[in-house]
């Protein structure tokens, strides 16, 4: 017999024969395939789901990622423009040269700075103002000491040569000071 015909008989009777002759129960093989079935079911909706919390995770880990190539690219750019603004700072403390020069000129650079400055922090760049707190090697590189008579001064930023600047709580660039030193 053909397994076509197999099947057609399987379809219509309940009992069959096997090869030798005993009967078999069809409900209990359409039972078997069953379970069969749905072990091959599961098999494969638990793979299905494994590949689409893995697809997920991957999304999330590149997402991850390009913000964090974003961050740095952000970090590297204004890293590059802090020389600008320490021009900037030079010409303004320089207060004999910058009184010479004309007021609409000097007006103008003012405003340029201010633009720049204004970009800079619309990024996240924030200054960091160590003058009078303790001396933080996080933050704050000496580059000397300042003799003082006062006793709390001890260990205290007295003067700021550089500013610092942080970006998202990072430290991009540590402020170059000078700190306290007691001396009787």
């Amino acid at each position: 017999m053909s397994k076509n015909e197999q099947k057609k008989k399987d379809d219509i009777d309940i009992v069959e024969t096997d090869d030798e002759g005993t009967e078999v129960n069809k409900v209990k093989k359409l039972k078997e395939k069953l379970q069969k079935c749905l072990e091959e079911r599961k098999e494969y909706l638990d793979g299905w789901q494994r590949m689409k919390a893995d697809s997920i995770n991957l999304k999330k880990e590149e997402e991850k990622k390009r913000k964090e190539l974003a961050g740095f690219v952000k970090e590297d750019m204004l890293e590059q423009l802090l020389p600008v603004l320490d021009s900037f700072e030079l010409a303004f403390n320089n207060k004999e040269a910058w009184e010479r020069v004309d007021e609409n000129w000097r007006k103008g650079v003012e405003y340029i700075h201010s633009q720049l400055c204004t970009v800079l922090k619309n990024y996240g760049l924030e200054t960091i103002e160590p003058k009078d707190m303790m001396f933080d090697p996080h933050v704050h590189t000496s580059i000397g000491t300042v003799d003082t008579k006062n006793k709390n001064m001890e260990g205290m930023v007295i003067q700021v040569i550089q500013k610092g600047y942080v970006i998202e709580g990072r430290v991009i660039r540590t402020a170059q000071v000078k700190v306290g030193k007691y001396k009787e």
